[in-house]
């Protein structure tokens, strides 16, 4: 009882503070609560980006319009080999959450290349990663052994370069100045193959100070969220983000970087290839644990590749790395939107992940 009123007064008090609460958009009690506070999210980022519901994408027919067949005649690696750069003595769980994300949504190969410090790490989450232990970092070697121990980690790669259908690059990778240069590296031999590539977490932060990394490059998908899209208008504009203009900004800066393409994650994802943007809003849980980007970098990297195929098929007539990561983005959603209704404030990155083939089969079943 509330001190000072009647137990039919205080409930009363009580059910008005609830209904301003509800109002407000706070805590609620239905069912379907993560797609309720979804809903309300949407609105909001809908109208900061100044495009209204008209920019939202038919995810669910894309993936359905993308996602592979399960047919017994085609062998290991058609459905995807992907390969992630990051991995360091801080951050082992970030590339593992990429790598094995892609397998769960259905790649048939994942590799991680990280340092020797993460290798061991990395490899006990799971055998079902190929570890390449070959980065280093500068605490370990001396100044005179940087050009020889760089030209080693490219002469590695290399071998096994034009077998992979996408990198994902920044996962736990960490600033290291010497790591980030092999890094660099990487990136240039992946452009000379032709290799698409998902840049994501530390990653951003090497493109922001070296744009050209990835300019001009149309194979490449920055995953920027909140403070690394900051970072990227203030270097790539020159300016602040305005989310008053948010759609044209984001176009702005997909051509200022030289047409690579952009998932800016939030309440809803916004994708451009600097010719127009796409929203996905469907599904979402309010949980914003940690390594979600990391899933989400792992997942593009998969979708790419399925939609790149599907494109070589003539069955699109829409850019397939924009397709890839409307994809992504939507498979994340409803994962977390699954692993939300179970575990609630409890949700985990591994939960997410282990809702993924469920949310891919629910969507795309498999037809035996």
């Amino acid at each position: 009882m509330v001190r000072g009123f009647s137990p039919a007064a205080a409930a009363a008090v009580f059910r008005r503070q609830n209904f301003l609460i509800r109002c407000l958009g706070g805590y609620r009690k239905e069912k379907n609560y993560s797609n309720n506070f979804h809903h309300h999210c949407v609105i909001r980022m809908h109208s900061a980006m100044s495009g209204g519901p008209s920019l939202e994408a038919d995810a669910v027919s894309i993936l359905r319009s993308i996602t592979p067949t399960l047919d017994p005649t085609r062998h290991k690696g058609q459905a995807g080999k992907v390969a992630v750069i990051g991995g360091c003595r801080e951050y082992t769980g970030a590339p593992y959450f990429s790598a094995i994300s892609a397998l769960k949504l259905g790649a048939d190969v994942s590799h991680v290349f990280c340092t020797k410090d993460a290798a061991t790490v990395i490899k006990s989450y799971s055998p079902e990663l190929i570890v390449h232990p070959i980065l280093e970092e500068s605490y370990s070697i001396r100044n005179d052994e940087k050009g020889s121990i760089s030209a080693k980690v490219i002469e590695e790669v290399d071998k096994w370069m034009e077998r992979f259908d996408c990198l994902v690059i920044g996962p736990g990778l960490g600033r290291d100045p010497f790591l980030l240069d092999c890094v660099s590296n990487i990136m240039k031999r992946a452009r000379e193959s032709n290799v698409p590539m998902v840049i994501d977490g530390d990653g951003l932060f090497l493109v922001s100070n070296s744009p050209d990394l990835v300019r001009g490059y149309p194979l490449a998908v920055l995953t920027p969220n909140v403070n690394e899209y900051k970072r990227l208008v203030q270097k790539i504009l020159n300016c602040e983000v305005n989310d008053e203009e948010g759609s044209k900004q984001l176009l702005a800066l997909a051509k200022g970087i030289g047409g690579v393409t952009i998932l800016r994650k939030g309440k809803s994802d916004f994708i451009t290839d600097g010719e127009k943007v796409s929203a996905v809003s469907i599904y979402g849980s309010p949980r914003r644990c940690g390594g979600q980007g990391d899933i989400l970098a792992g997942s593009v990297a998969v979708f790419l590749s399925w939609a790149r195929q599907s494109a070589y098929r003539g069955e699109l007539g829409t850019n397939p790395t924009i397709l890839g990561c409307i994809a992504a983005s939507a498979i994340l959603r409803k994962a977390a939107s699954l692993a939300f209704d179970q575990k609630k404030r409890s949700t985990l990155t591994s939960d997410i992940i282990e809702c993924l083939g469920r949310s891919l089969e629910e969507i795309c079943p498999v037809i035996s």
